[in-house]
């Protein structure tokens, strides 16, 4: 009896009828039009993808393989623009040393900044969203030319800081732009006061640690600092190795400040020479747009390569709460 109602009732789906998965017999076709739409929507966003982004990329790989000036037609060069940069190429070996020590000073100073001031701001002071505005409008300036035109002001031989210094009894002439120990140093600096973005996201952060937490710590005697270094930071782990992950990636690719400051020489014996600038000089002012294009992939695959050893090192530093 039972067997003979199981095949009644598979008896629909061997004749043709719709199989047994749940859904609507009109389910399918009702979609159809809906992808339709979705892909109609899409296209603007595929074509930008293809001409605007894959296409430009691909470009610039063959072109790295080049020997091309804008003003003829390029020659295949094979290697020659990588063997020239790795072996014979001092300025580009300075270049990577600048940006490197920018990354390396730059970042951390930057984000340990930001989470000063984000742990001053969750501490619940009077008229809380006008100083996060306020603290964050650096960010949204401070790669502006403006901006770094005013950082030449402030550091110049005449500037605000030696200006300020007079008032307290140093006197000095000193254009900090212009001396190289100093010229990097003002970028770094400038870098530093755009600490906004990752400040925000640190006061994000700081919000969401549960006050019972420090609250069982008080009972236990633990005093700001102990809770700062075992709770705090332990907690943040995860939001710090996500700033970490943008302001390096970020860094990496400066240029606007180290143009403008620089005054599109890389400043001072080339202190302020970092990547992008030397990048953009060989392309625009010797116009090598080949061994351009074979700066940029190189630069692709450091930052590729340096994300990469941030995420393999994370599993020894970030700790996240849901993790057994």
């Amino acid at each position: 009896m039972t067997m003979t109602t199981g095949l009644r009732r598979a008896a629909p789906a061997a004749a043709g009828g719709p199989p047994a998965t749940g859904a609507p017999p009109g389910a399918t076709a009702r979609r159809r039009p809906q992808n339709r739409w979705a892909l109609l929507f899409l296209t603007p966003w595929i074509i930008g993808l293809v001409f605007l982004t894959l296409g430009p990329l691909l470009a610039s790989l063959v072109m790295s393989f080049t020997d091309y000036d804008l003003l003829t037609a390029p020659r295949w060069a094979g290697l020659g623009n990588y063997t020239t940069m790795f072996t014979a190429d001092p300025l580009w070996r300075q270049s990577l040393t600048v940006t490197a020590v920018y990354v390396a000073v730059a970042v951390p100073l930057q984000l340990a900044f930001a989470l000063l001031l984000a742990t001053i701001l969750n501490r619940g002071i009077k008229g809380m969203s006008v100083w996060r505005a306020l603290y964050y409008l650096p960010s949204l300036f401070g790669s502006s030319v403006a901006i770094a035109i005013l950082w030449r002001e402030i550091f110049g031989a005449d500037g605000l800081l030696n200006t300020l210094l007079g008032v307290i009894g140093i006197h000095s002439t000193t254009s900090w732009i212009g001396n190289p120990d100093w010229a990097l140093g003002t970028l770094i600096l400038l870098r530093v006061w755009e600490f906004g973005s990752p400040m925000i996201i640190f006061l994000a952060g700081l919000r969401q640690i549960p006050a019972e937490i420090y609250e069982s710590a008080s009972l236990d005697g633990a005093g700001g600092l102990r809770k700062f270094f075992s709770i705090t930071l332990p907690m943040l782990t995860p939001i710090i190795f996500f700033n970490l992950i943008l302001q390096v990636i970020n860094a990496f690719q400066v240029f606007g400040s180290a143009f403008i400051i620089g005054g599109g020489q890389g400043g001072p014996g080339n202190s302020m020479l970092v990547y992008t600038l030397y990048l953009y000089q060989a392309a625009f002012t010797n116009f090598q747009m080949g061994y351009a294009a074979a700066m940029a992939w190189v630069l692709l695959v450091i930052i590729g390569t340096v994300t990469a050893a941030n995420f393999w090192l994370s599993r020894y530093w970030v700790h996240y709460s849901d993790a057994e």
